[in-house]
């Protein structure tokens, strides 16, 4: 089992104060990893790093933008300086705006754009150079089921998610070389606070995801944990430019028939 230990790791988690960043990041340190978690809201940072002490992590926290590149790279070298360096990188805040292609405002589309996809590229540059410096490293993607499908509403988002899907190969292909292994994780529907308001019986779309995935059930964030362990550990020394979908079979199968149990 030493292949997944993280002991003596230290991962940066962008957006890692609430949601599914918060479970990827408990994961890591469950495995042994030292966090340091960024985010642009003091009160969820602090709320954050109060319960990552409250489990007995070590975590530091970071307020800044991930689309500043100016703040990113100050930033970066000062958890650098600060901490040492930064072994294991999860790319994860995003936004999502939920808007018909036809009307939604060209602003909208860039804000997502810039942070879905333009801030993984910003923040994986700067840390994968001292990963290649040291010949060693691991970037982690989120990426989404909208990496390989279309929905209703979600344009700028898909196309962000999709743009991040091919990133993640590129940059496996450029940084390869180097012993820095770049993959991504693309979640289902998973149970949180922002999902929490329609996961309750007789709601339409609950009882669509529920009949949608063959696992029967929406994901638990927990159910991150195992993936995220493994796409930053030795274990997956050889796993490069791969995107593990956690969705429970959605991305597996056309659904079933109405009438079928």
């Amino acid at each position: 089992m030493n292949l997944f230990n993280l002991k003596g790791k230290r991962a940066l988690i962008t957006g890692g104060t609430h949601g599914l960043g918060l479970a990827m990041a408990e994961g890591l340190a469950q495995a042994g990893a030292e966090l340091v978690i960024t985010g642009t809201t003091p009160s969820k940072m602090e709320d954050a790093l109060a319960y990552y002490k409250s489990k007995g992590y070590t975590a530091a926290g970071y307020l800044f933008d991930v689309t500043d590149e100016k703040a990113a790279a100050e930033n970066v070298e000062l958890i650098t300086k600060e901490l040492g360096a930064i072994d294991i990188l999860i790319n994860n805040a995003g936004i999502i705006k939920r808007e018909l292609a036809i009307t939604m405002p060209v602003s909208d589309f860039r804000q997502v754009i810039e942070v879905d996809l333009v801030g993984p590229f910003i923040m994986s540059q700067l840390v994968a150079k001292q990963m290649i410096e040291r010949q060693s490293g691991k970037i982690i993607n989120i990426c989404s089921m909208m990496s390989e499908l279309g929905r209703t509403n979600v344009s700028a988002y898909a196309a962000a998610k999709g743009g991040l899907k091919m990133l993640t190969r590129n940059l496996a292909t450029e940084w390869a070389k180097y012993n820095v292994q770049v993959n991504g994780i693309g979640p289902g529907y998973f149970a949180t606070t922002q999902t929490e308001p329609i996961r309750v019986n007789g709601n339409p779309f609950n009882e669509f995801i529920i009949s949608r995935t063959p696992a029967g059930r929406w994901g638990d964030p927990e159910d991150l944990a195992g993936a995220t362990v493994f796409l930053a550990s030795e274990a997956s020394k050889f796993v490069n430019g791969q995107i593990i979908y956690v969705d429970g079979g959605i991305l597996a199968t056309i659904g079933k028939p109405s009438n079928e149990n």
